[in-house]
């Protein structure tokens, strides 16, 4: 559904991301990890047309810089880490924001809009909460309002950059598993994350940067371990492997 074929980010003289080459198969969670600058969020971007980039990103086989930026929104809903929340706009009035992309220009939202708006905010089970402004909202509730607003534009593949960030563990695991049942609507699903234990519990596929550059990927199994996450994260961690998954536990040096 969506690939990049040696895809480089530079600003300046700097390269965030270097000759990153990836496939996220239609309906799977491909997860981007690594350390702080490793280029995760610079490779989301330029996956959503939202970053200058050199090589090909590619959309259900076509090269998007063809398909122009409207026709790629249609195609991919990206929410960044900091959303836009306008304190004063209601849940109901920020979710119909998703059909931006369909809407003609100059023109006004219709009935379709209106509708898919309405269907985003019961698969959210937001309904009660559309006449509530954002500002009033919880941090668990104004992340599936964001997520809402994605699900209203109608866009096969989702990304999400850190999509836990600023959540307490409840609403972490809240918000990842509607994420995933997402995927049972169709919806390809590629992140950035930092919890590397909540990567490979709903990633199927990790990729792990470091520096821009692709240095493993796999299963979680393949990715997370020690001598990975050692060389990569400078960290100190033991990591446990189960039926359950695999975890990653930090340790203490000293």
């Amino acid at each position: 559904m969506i690939e990049t074929r040696d895809l480089w980010v530079r600003f300046g003289p700097v390269a965030a991301v270097r000759g990153l080459s990836l496939r996220a198969e239609a309906c799977g969670w491909t997860a981007l990890i690594g350390p702080n600058g490793a280029g995760k969020t610079s490779a989301l971007r330029a996956l959503a047309g939202l970053a200058h980039y050199e090589g090909e990103v590619l959309l259900d086989g076509r090269d998007a810089r063809r398909l122009g930026r409207r026709a790629v929104a249609r195609l991919v809903a990206f929410v960044p880490q900091k959303p836009e929340t306008p304190a004063a706009l209601t849940v109901a009035e920020y979710v119909l924001l998703g059909r931006t992309p369909h809407i003609p220009y100059f023109g006004g939202e219709g009935r379709r809009d209106r509708e898919a708006a309405a269907r985003a905010l019961r698969r959210l089970e937001l309904e009660r909460f559309a006449e509530r402004p954002l500002g009033s909202l919880s941090g668990g509730e104004l992340q599936r309002a964001v997520l809402a607003r994605a699900l209203a534009q109608e866009a096969p593949v989702l990304l999400l950059d850190e999509p836990t960030t600023a959540l307490d563990l409840g609403r972490q695991q809240l918000v990842l598993e509607l994420v995933d049942a997402l995927r049972g609507d169709g919806l390809t699903v590629v992140t950035t994350m930092h919890d590397l234990t909540l990567a490979g519990q709903y990633a199927e596929r990790l990729i792990l940067l470091d520096a821009g550059s692709v240095v493993a990927e796999g299963t979680a199994a393949e990715v997370l371990s020690a001598p990975n996450v050692a060389a990569h994260y400078g960290a100190n961690i033991r990591v446990v492997e189960d039926e359950a998954g695999v975890f990653i536990l930090p340790l203490r040096t000293r």
